[in-house]
């Protein structure tokens, strides 16, 4: 009987610092805003080849968008990750804007819904060449 109670207090802690370990491993790890470079060598991992002839960052820093010729590159932020997707360059700069987010919709029906935040110190879209970083 002393066995069995030994056996379920131990079985219980178990379970119990595995339920603990998995919702600590949950939490995100802080990342802190995005520069352009950290941007343009996120993009270029994901985008080798593609020349990047500008980049957009979010006002919040939590994303980019990269002009490579006709393509828009997309950067975004997913849990305490990054993601990056591509869609047509007249897509993104057409996508619309709701409580001071771009939605992009991305053609990819696995991808993530994206959405990047904007204000007036980063206008989007761009409407001239100072309001994107150019390579």
């Amino acid at each position: 009987m002393n066995g069995l109670l030994i056996q379920l207090i131990g079985s219980a802690v178990a379970v119990a610092a595995m339920v603990g370990l998995a919702a600590w491993a949950r939490i995100p790890r802080p990342t802190g805003p995005l520069d352009e470079r950290t941007a343009r060598d996120l993009i270029d991992t994901d985008y080798p080849g593609y020349p990047i002839d500008a980049v957009w960052i979010a006002a919040d820093g939590l994303g980019a968008i990269a002009r490579s010729g006709g393509a828009a590159l997309v950067l975004a932020q997913l849990g305490d990750s990054w993601v990056t997707r591509d869609m047509p360059w007249t897509a993104a700069i057409t996508s619309p804007i709701r409580g001071g987010r771009i939605r992009l919709r991305i053609a990819d029906p696995a991808a993530p819904k994206l959405s990047l935040a904007v204000s007036g110190v980063t206008p989007w879209p761009p409407q001239a060449p100072e309001d994107l970083i150019a390579a």
